[in-house]
């Protein structure tokens, strides 16, 4: 295994405790679902000892995950098998969305305003609004940069236009704890600079090792951008950490990828068979960011 990678795993198990069955969500929502969504669980073992997570952990993890919705399980002969239920699907859909695809760059000059009811759900309506990436003014006022749909009629829905920039800009840094999202930025930042440099420097690497790293980037990126309302660049500081991180993510991601495919090409097993070709979205993801250009891995 690369030293790069051996770095990675070792920075991954200084955390406490290691959240298995998150790990996994990942694992299907970046690289199962795009090949049809089903693997076995002898693959998906063949995985977790590669990150140094034990069968038991692992088997805990999945009942866990099964009994809560997120996954549903079945067996064909002694072999079982795991999916995202269509909850977990969903819930990963919208993730996708906020992971992979390029955040928008363009503010039309006004706000979208929820004054949330009074109601018996108001305070898992606030909940929602804000893992969309709603702001909040005050314990009943919260703010987009967009106007969406969410709420419907279970709020009382306001647009504003600030009187300038200026002024935007203290709303937004009044309505979201962007210092905070910049840390998470930095954080992974730190994290994965060294990685980018080694693979620049031509540190060899395997198809598992490539895999391994493609997994854990999107674990740490997923928990950094999923807290980010992904504001138009207008209402953000200069320079901005989420830009940059998110190059580096994509830059990694995609230089990565060919070798991680060829190892999932190789190991990963349905209860058909070989698992199928990526769908057409999958071909989209850090569209905008190029690879590392030359690398192969060894």
């Amino acid at each position: 295994m690369a030293a790069f990678v051996e770095a990675l795993l070792d920075r991954f198990h200084e955390r406490t405790p290691i959240r298995a069955g998150s790990l996994i969500v990942t694992v299907f929502g970046d690289a199962v679902v795009p090949r049809g969504g089903v693997l076995s669980l002898s693959s998906l073992h063949e995985i977790m000892r590669a990150f140094r997570i034990s069968d038991t952990l692992v088997r805990t993890a999945l009942s866990r995950l099964v009994s809560e919705g997120w996954f549903e399980r079945w067996k064909v002969g002694r072999n079982s098998y795991y999916r995202l239920t269509a909850q977990g699907q969903e819930a990963f859909a919208q993730a996708t969305r906020r992971i992979y695809a390029e955040p928008s760059q363009t503010w039309h000059g006004s706000f979208d305003l929820l004054l949330l009811d009074n109601g018996q759900d108001r305070s898992a309506l606030r909940t929602e609004l804000t893992e969309i990436g709603y702001g909040a003014l005050g314990p009943d006022l919260l703010i987009a940069a967009a106007t969406s749909s969410a709420g419907k009629d279970r709020v009382l829905r306001l647009s504003a236009a600030p009187a300038d920039l200026a002024t935007a800009r203290r709303l937004a840094e009044r309505a979201w704890p962007l210092e905070s999202i910049e840390g998470r930025y930095r954080r992974f930042i730190d994290t994965y600079a060294g990685t980018l440099a080694a693979i620049e420097g031509g540190a060899g690497f395997g198809s598992l090792d490539a895999l391994l790293v493609r997994i854990l980037l999107i674990h740490d990126y997923r928990r950094a951008v999923l807290k980010d309302p992904l504001l138009p660049q207008q209402l953000l500081p200069t320079p901005w950490a989420g830009a940059a991180a998110r190059e580096l993510c994509g830059t990694i991601y995609k230089t990565l990828l060919p070798a991680a495919e060829q190892w999932i090409d190789s190991h990963g097993q349905n209860d058909q068979g070989p698992l199928p070709p990526v769908d057409q979205s999958f071909r989209q993801r850090f569209a905008a960011v190029q690879p590392i250009k030359e690398q192969k891995a060894g």
